[in-house]
């Protein structure tokens, strides 16, 4: 038996937070489960599997007895929030229609960095191989793209009829250091599933981006693609 464990929850609790935040009493709690389910799915294909692609992350939900709170992280706010906020109203509307609760106006957080955010980086990955390009040059320039932004090393698999070949194998492909076991290093973990007309090729990145509390750290909400490197705590 493979001796392995998602990255994510390996590390909730202790550096990584909690994707929803809620209480309920055993009687609700499969429901609220479903509904979080649903509402990360619903979002997912309206903002990700559609042009054009509004590059989100993350979909965090929080509730309370009178509302549902959801933020998203993604790289293009614009297009998320839409013209005078119409597209984030629609959305919300869309959200409280589908499981008949009220929804708080929907937060929008700005990913400043996608170099540096591991499922970004999956996704495109993702949408490159679907484009027929190579995987390998496809991986160097991710991982050339990540280092540059001023992260300490990544890590990427990707598994499935790679290049169109008749037998299905893995590749993975490792620049600087991704310490997977240390749980105060900051590793960012993202995975994403590009359909291809061959098959489906899984793709899954590790982002090592510093230890926490260590001065040098990088973060992607606080670092401009193409700019200079600010450095900080997170």
């Amino acid at each position: 038996m493979g001796q392995k464990v998602n990255p994510t929850g390996f590390r909730v609790g202790i550096t990584e937070d909690w994707k929803s935040k809620w209480y309920a009493p055993k009687a609700a709690y499969g429901n609220f489960l479903v509904e979080d389910y649903r509402i990360r799915r619903m979002l997912d294909q309206r903002l990700n599997r559609k042009p054009p692609f509004a590059a989100v992350s993350d979909i965090l939900i929080e509730r309370t007895r009178e509302e549902i709170t959801i933020t998203i992280k993604t790289a293009r706010p614009g297009l998320v929030i839409g013209p005078k906020g119409a597209e984030v109203d629609k959305l919300r509307e869309e959200v409280e229609n589908m499981i008949n609760r009220k929804v708080a106006p929907i937060k929008v957080i700005e990913i400043k960095n996608p170099d540096l955010n591991a499922q970004l980086v999956a996704e495109a990955i993702s949408e490159q191989l679907k484009k027929r390009a190579s995987f390998r040059r496809v991986l160097k320039q991710r991982m050339d793209g990540t280092m540059q932004a001023g992260a300490k090393g990544i890590r990427i698999s990707v598994s499935g009829r790679l290049g169109g070949a008749e037998i299905a194998r893995q590749e993975k492909s490792t620049t600087g250091s991704v310490p997977l076991t240390t749980l105060q290093a900051d590793v960012n973990y993202g995975y994403a599933i590009a359909f291809t007309t061959y098959g489906t090729i899984g793709i899954k990145v590790w982002i090592y981006r510093g230890m926490y509390g260590d001065e040098a750290m990088v973060s992607e909400t606080d670092v401009r693609p193409g700019g200079p490197v600010r450095r900080g705590r997170r």
